[in-house]
């Protein structure tokens, strides 16, 4: 199924919903918040990725502050962005690997107003529901923290060629390039919801 599919026929977000309030939540693509256009990221400057390396640290104190949209820009740009015109499989080329360039993940963007979903060839945010879902990313942290990324995987999207291997390697290469921690049985997120 995909992306698009996914948001109008399943409650958009459902993923976001809280199954312990015991009632769904039907959310429709919002007619009140409008396209976020981004600023071009900024490529140049700042600090070297080793300098960013040996600063490297955890902090569980997260501010609630709105992140300027150039910081905004940056992160989106950096996790899935467009940076080279031609990359194989006649597709633009993106800041983060994807099997057989089959760009199978989408970031859904749970900012204080909405959920918003990355569209990185145009550099903007398409809203997808209203409201604040911050919470439901499951950390209390969280529901302050300025933006949630979520990444969505569209298995779909993955080449299953003759000189690509079987689906459940393809569900393994989109786990690992979003991040997510199969146990190596595949798992819930993993099941075919076709």
């Amino acid at each position: 199924m995909n992306r698009r599919k996914f948001v109008k026929t399943i409650p958009a977000m459902a993923i976001l919903a809280n199954p312990a309030s015991g009632h769904s939540m039907f959310l429709k693509t919002s007619m009140q918040l409008k396209p976020i256009i981004l600023l071009p990221p900024e490529k140049k400057g700042g600090k070297s990725v080793l300098e960013a390396l040996s600063e490297r640290k955890t902090t569980r104190t997260i501010s609630p502050r709105e992140l300027p949209v150039q910081i905004l820009s940056n992160l989106l740009w950096a996790a899935f962005g467009v940076n080279r015109e031609k990359a194989g499989f006649d597709k633009k080329g993106r800041t983060a690997p994807s099997a057989s360039n089959s760009q199978e993940i989408d970031l859904y963007v749970a900012l204080p107003a909405g959920v918003y979903v990355y569209e990185a060839i145009q550099h903007q945010l398409l809203p997808v529901a209203e409201g604040d879902f911050r919470m439901r990313s499951g950390r209390r942290s969280a529901a302050t923290a300025p933006v949630n990324i979520f990444y969505v995987v569209d298995r779909s999207r993955y080449d299953l060629g003759p000189s690509q291997p079987d689906r459940a390697i393809g569900d393994r290469v989109s786990a690992i390039a979003s991040g997510m921690d199969l146990g190596g049985r595949g798992g819930p997120l993993c099941q075919d919801s076709e």
